[in-house]
């Protein structure tokens, strides 16, 4: 039988496509970009969606009545469920992983779409994260699979760069959307519902065109494209069953799990700003819902166009690991240069803006490198278990998120009362200046006068003192309806709202310092990932590995 004949695949109908995504042959550049596109369009959309509760943290813990510390433990066992799923994800290098990428972003839509905006209550919202933490951790693994299975090596870090700008663009979008619409939309639930449309749009598009190579041929290792001949002929007679044997055991060796778990700590800075920074920058920094959210487009673009640059960048030299070492260094930095602004008082938007440009480029520096070279690392070990390698690195990641937000309530404990309580603190004072300063003044009068619902009831002795002490016009205004109402909220929440206001920059800054452990610890596990620091030591490689292709390719070139 010729080769070409061997390597067509079977007919299949357009219904039986909708399931059976089998490339047999590797795609030509064209199509080929087009798949890695569509990944990456899948994967921004499946983050937008994720990702757009931080945008309206604040209106969701009003709406529901929920405090931070029952909203921190939706994300914590979302991020739970979802770690479980990205390690289950692992059986995808079996039985593929577009399917799961095409039905894991149908399933996510849905929800934003129909799910959340009818959710009646805090439990019914915190069940309906959980299940889309548990598709995400599905996705998370599958695109990246995909990505670097339409990925030659020598071009892989910018490919991971493209991917990783799924959840960059995702969290973009969202502030973008959020800062230009939640100001004119009625309810935060308009925020789902718009990524939950977009989102259908997108996942009826991979539905009919998404592709992935077979089996044998992603089970391979491909350094350039010059290589994909070579590839499907190998491809015949490569035994998958016994490649992907005991592939969690293959898998759960030093190199990966450590620099697994170094790259999941030196993010915590990013899943912060995801969830919490725009509830940060309303309670400490004082931003308005729509500034808080451009703030982060600021650390969101610089991130993906770092992200690129760097990626390229990496590629053009042949080498990882200097580019993760600046990035790890010099986020170390910035990060202490921007936990620094919490004591500032209100800090100007420039300062913060430029702050998080420099996160996000330094943080690109270091991830779209360590993307490529944790990708090859698992090659180095089994190449027919990349998803599972990506499964064990987003499993961890999950875990480190879900521990460290178990534990940010308890560092940050300020936000409840600012959250559930400040506006209308502010809102009360505002509205009876005159009254909050003589209550603050002499709260032993007021005390005394809270006794008396009415007012007729009050004994002369008590009202003669009140008058000579906060005067008459006060008392008059006591009596009003509204200003009996602000003054018992404020007896109530005042004092909790000023002791957090005074507590919440330092405690923030507490953990901004967690997220500088995770960096530092970033940087030693550098050096037991694989290639190499030199460029030319690195091209070096290249050319010999090369020549031993060119020497090979001869004698496997089809009849």
């Amino acid at each position: 039988m010729a080769a070409a004949d061997t390597l067509t695949a079977p007919r299949v109908s357009p219904i039986q496509r909708l399931w059976n995504r089998d490339l047999d042959r590797y795609p030509a550049t064209g199509p080929r970009y087009y798949y890695l596109g569509l990944v990456v369009v899948t994967t921004i959309i499946l983050y937008y969606q994720l990702y757009v509760g931080g945008a309206v943290a604040t209106q969701i813990l009003g709406g529901y009545h929920m405090t931070f510390l029952y909203y921190v433990m939706i994300l914590v066992i979302t991020n739970a469920i979802g770690a479980f799923a990205s390690l289950a994800t692992g059986i995808a290098d079996r039985i593929g992983r577009a399917n799961l990428v095409v039905y894991g972003t149908i399933i996510t839509s849905l929800m934003a779409l129909i799910a959340v905006p009818h959710a009646q209550t805090k439990f019914s919202f915190g069940v309906i994260s959980a299940l889309t933490g548990l598709v995400e951790g599905v996705i998370l693994v599958a695109t990246p699979a995909l990505v670097r299975d339409f990925s030659p090596q020598v071009g892989r870090a910018a490919a991971m760069g493209f991917w990783t700008m799924g959840p960059v663009l995702g969290s973009l979008v969202v502030s973008e959307v959020s800062s230009h619409t939640v100001s004119h939309l009625n309810a935060w639930q308009d925020q789902y519902m718009i990524a939950g449309i977009v989102g259908l749009v997108v996942a009826f598009v991979a539905l009919l065109t998404l592709r992935e190579l077979s089996s044998r041929l992603r089970d391979q290792v491909m350094v350039t494209l010059q290589e994909q001949t070579i590839l499907e002929i190998r491809a015949r007679g490569l035994d998958v069953a016994e490649a992907t044997r005991d592939p969690y055991r293959q898998m759960f060796k030093p190199d990966i799990l450590l620099s697994a778990l170094a790259i999941s700590v030196f993010l915590l800075g990013y899943y912060t700003a995801v969830a919490f920074f725009p509830i940060y920058f309303q309670t400490v920094l004082n931003f308005s819902v729509s500034q808080s959210n451009s703030l982060e487009t600021w650390y969101w673009s610089s991130n993906a166009i770092a992200l690129i640059v760097f990626g390229t960048l990496s590629d053009k030299l042949s080498v990882r690991k200097p580019f993760m070492l600046a990035g790890g260094v010099f986020s170390v930095l910035v990060t202490i240069s921007f936990l620094s602004k919490a004591t500032h008082h209100n800090p100007s938007f420039s300062s913060i803006a430029v702050l998080l440009a420099f996160t996000g480029i330094w943080g690109g520096a270091a991830f779209a490198p360590w993307m490529a070279s944790f990708t090859e690392s698992v090659e180095e070990r089994n190449p027919a278990l990349t998803a599972t390698g990506l499964a064990v690195w987003g499993w961890l990641l999950r875990i480190v998120v879900a521990v460290a937000f178990l534990v940010l309530p308890h560092v940050v404990n300020s936000v409840t009362p600012l959250v559930n309580n400040g506006a209308q603190v502010q809102a009360a004072a505002n509205r009876n200046p005159v009254l909050v300063a003589e209550a603050t003044a002499h709260p032993d009068v007021f005390a005394q006068l809270a006794k008396y619902k009415n007012p007729k009831d009050i004994p002369p002795a008590v009202l003669n003192h009140a008058i000579l002490t906060v005067g008459a016009p006060t008392l008059l205004l006591l009596q009003k309806p509204q200003a009996q109402a602000d003054l018992k909220y404020l007896q109530a929440h005042a004092a909790d709202v000023q002791a957090a206001q005074k507590s919440a920059p330092h405690q923030w800054q507490h953990w901004l310092w967690v997220c500088v452990g995770g960096q530092i610890f970033f940087i030693p596990m550098i050096f037991v990932l694989a290639g190499y620091w030199r460029p030319r030591r690195a091209k070096e490689a290249l050319a010999a590995h090369d020549r031993a292709i060119m020497g090979e390719q001869p004698a496997a070139q089809p009849v």
